[in-house]
């Protein structure tokens, strides 16, 4: 049958005469086959549970969109050609975010992997064909819907169109498939991966791919849910520090010093400033941090003031990577200073870039909606943000230097982390020159080349210094051909380690670099007599995880470790904060559940800066104005990112592990009411995790800094 109408210029349009099953059922079938297809390839993923409900019930509106959108042009070889671009773009961006999910175990935004294209290509081509070769089964399975369009596409575009009546028929199911997921995503226990507490990583499990793309296009339009501050205020609760003859938690050795007294805080009034505020969401973070109970000065307030800070993000850093014969000085500055027994380094689903900033600003790295990406870092670049070190170290008259032997601009670094009040230099065009353009560049050569710019300021003029690193020299891929700095060291671990893969054996060479750098450093401040005036202080910026080969399943990190785990268990994040100064004679060993965002709070208190406790996500590992059996917002507490499982955590009563929804009691622990007390401390870690979000995304700190904008 003829179906174009004709006129002496040619075939005007398509005529509505209907049109076969195949054309209404493809593209549902093609989008769900692909959601299906993501989540059979995801090892962390249950395929059969409640979320494939709403995917497929997602995915059948959809599809049943764009056909209609495509049976409505007029044009049959146009709707093809449209057709064939949407699905051939929906089967790149699958393979990219499996490709994401392979290599670092994340899935990500759009708009984040479009910011970072570019950086990555770049910096990182020879990895990228690498990890599209180790994909190549999943492409072609994700090829079959374009292959079966490009064969059948006279059948699924028929040059018929569908009558009124079928269309009415497949807008009302679309309608229906629509509504009844919309139903189960917002009232359902996934309710706020779908609203306030959107991230591509935790929305795609649970909604599928297209879902998060049309969630993250349409809250950078209209804003992120924002949750009500309400939902997140305790009833007051007021917890008095430890009467002096009694010890409430053995958590900290004296150090025989005399305890300071009063709470860390500034002149705030968030009362006042709440009464002012007309901006809702403003209004609410006042209330919230006004019910913030603060830190309390202690016995370790002031101990360095005055004195000299080098802090450094260490990238892949480990506790494995300690090793008494190979990693010497590590060995020694992790067991002559402070002595971490219960730190962790959370995967924040952000890679480095996450790992560096809950590090510098004491802040939970969120995914944020911002013009700069998601990224809390990068979302931070224009925002207010005098809470971090390098502002409160300056105005008393520090040298601030920063350092990074990467590229540069890489992850938008050159810009935050001078935002963050930092003089940077990096390798590539940032200032920063070495000696070997290897990858990965030196960590020794780094310090080499900076280290004694500032330290012969300090001893020829007393300019003191916070000095900050970020290192590369351990980062992946772990193989001999793949790292320069592990090939440096192949013999070395090979002889100690002959049975030993690999992936393992290039590790630990590769932060046998890292070793000798913190060996140079140490002897610098020693040949300049100034080693009892400063503090080093480091850790990583998340556990190697590219020691784990999702594609094969091969879990490195655990043959490293002797012992299995899994990135759904917190044991998986548990790690080693460096905290040494030779003014430490003896080592000061510290229990205190802890992690990389109690780093910055920490290092205000050690120093005497002036500061509110109550602004930063962490808190400072020192205080006791807590009791272990007891809640309260003043609890220490180590908060673990939300994979889409909900959000585990560690405090001095015990440890609640998402995956399996469990709480264990510590050793000796005996709470009154349990069940409460998880409850209690589920909802002050989704206020931590929600009002770090909205302190940059609504650039939070103008409204009590405004003098710093």
């Amino acid at each position: 049958m003829n179906t174009y109408l004709y006129s002496g210029s040619g075939y005007t349009g398509r005529r509505n005469v209907g049109g076969p099953v195949l054309s209404i059922a493809f593209f549902p079938a093609a989008i769900l086959y692909h959601e299906l297809l993501l989540r059979a390839f995801d090892r962390d993923s249950t395929f059969f549970d409640l979320a494939l409900l709403p995917t497929l019930l997602f995915s059948v509106a959809a599809g049943l969109l764009l056909g209609l959108i495509l049976d409505l042009l007029p044009w049959s070889t146009p709707s093809r050609i449209t057709g064939g671009v949407l699905l051939g773009l929906g089967t790149v961006l699958l393979c990219v975010e499996r490709g994401c999910r392979s290599t670092f175990g994340v899935y990500y935004g759009v708009t984040f992997m479009g910011g970072m294209a570019g950086d990555v290509a770049g910096g990182f081509g020879s990895t990228v064909l690498s990890v599209a070769l180790g994909l190549i089964p999943f492409i072609l399975l994700a090829l079959v819907p374009m292959a079966a369009f490009i064969l059948l596409r006279h059948r699924i575009i028929q040059e018929e169109a569908h009558d009124m009546p079928v269309r009415i028929i497949l807008a009302t199911v679309l309608v229906a498939c629509q509504l009844t997921a919309y139903l189960i995503s917002t009232l359902g226990p996934s309710k706020t991966y779908y609203t306030y507490e959107f991230t591509a990583n935790s929305s795609i499990p649970h909604f599928g791919l297209l879902t998060s793309v049309r969630l993250e296009l349409e809250y950078a339009v209209v804003g992120t849910p924002v949750p009500s501050a309400e939902d997140f205020i305790d009833e007051p609760v007021v917890v008095s520090s430890p009467d002096p003859d009694e010890t409430p938690d053995p958590s900290v050795t004296p150090s025989k010093r005399p305890a300071a007294t009063g709470p860390n805080t500034l002149d705030i009034d968030f009362a006042a400033l709440a009464e002012a505020e007309t901006n809702e969401t403003i209004q609410g973070m006042h209330k919230y941090f006004d019910n913030v109970i603060p830190s309390e000065k202690n016995e370790y307030t002031g101990m360095f003031k005055g004195k000299n800070l080098i802090l450094l993000t260490a990238e892949g850093f480990a506790t494995p990577a300690i090793d008494k014969e190979l990693t010497p000085t590590l060995y020694k500055l992790t067991h002559e200073g402070f002595v971490f027994n219960n730190f962790y380094q959370p995967d924040w689903t952000q890679s480095t870039c996450g790992g560096e900033f809950a590090v510098t600003t004491g802040i939970i790295p969120n995914w944020v909606s911002s013009s700069y990406g998601n990224l809390a870092a990068q979302a931070s670049i224009d925002r207010s943000m005098p809470i971090t070190l390098a502002h409160l170290f300056a105005p008393e008259g520090y040298n601030v230097p920063a350092w990074h032997n990467g590229i540069y601009t890489y992850y938008k670094r050159d810009q935050y982390l001078t935002n963050f009040g930092y003089d940077y230099q990096g390798c590539e065009g940032g200032g920063l020159e070495l000696p070997n353009n290897a990858w990965p560049r030196s960590d020794l050569e780094m310090i080499e080349a900076t280290a004694d710019s500032y330290i012969q300021d300090y001893v020829d003029n007393g300019t003191p210094f916070h000095a900050y690193y970020m290192t590369i020299s351990a980062h992946g891929y772990y193989t001999w051909a793949g790292n320069a700095m592990a090939r440096k060291h192949q013999a070395e671990v090979q002889a100690k380690y002959p049975d030993l893969s690999e992936p393992c054996q290039a590790y630990l060479a590769c932060n046998m670099e890292l070793d000798l750098a913190l060996e140079c450093l140490v002897d610098k401040l020693e040949a300049a007599g100034i080693a009892d005036d400063t503090l080093i202080v480091m850790t990583g910026d998340h556990y190697p995880y590219m020691l784990v080969d999702e594609k094969s399943g091969a879990d490195y990190y655990n043959e490293l470790r002797g012992f299995a785990d899994s990135e759904n268990d917190t044991s998986r994040y548990r790690n080693t904060l460096l905290m040494w100064s030779g003014a430490i004679k003896e080592p000061i060993e510290v229990d205190t559940p802890c992690s990389s965002i109690d780093i910055v709070p920490t290092m205000c208190n050690l120093f005497g800066l002036d500061y509110d406790s109550r602004l930063y996500s962490g808190r400072d590992i020192f205080a006791t104005n807590y009791k272990p059996d007891q809640y309260s917002n003043a609890i220490p507490v180590v908060v673990f990112a939300n994979k889409g499982q909900g959000n585990a955590w560690i405090t001095p009563a015990g440890t609640y592990e998402c995956s399996t929804k469990t709480f264990t009691p510590n050793e000796g622990i005996k709470l009154e009411d349990q069940e409460d007390y998880v409850k209690r401390v589920h909802r002050l870690v989704a206020a931590k995790v929600n009002y770090s979000k909205l302190t940059i995304q609504e650039d939070y700190f103008k409204y009590i800094f405004p003098d710093t904008e």
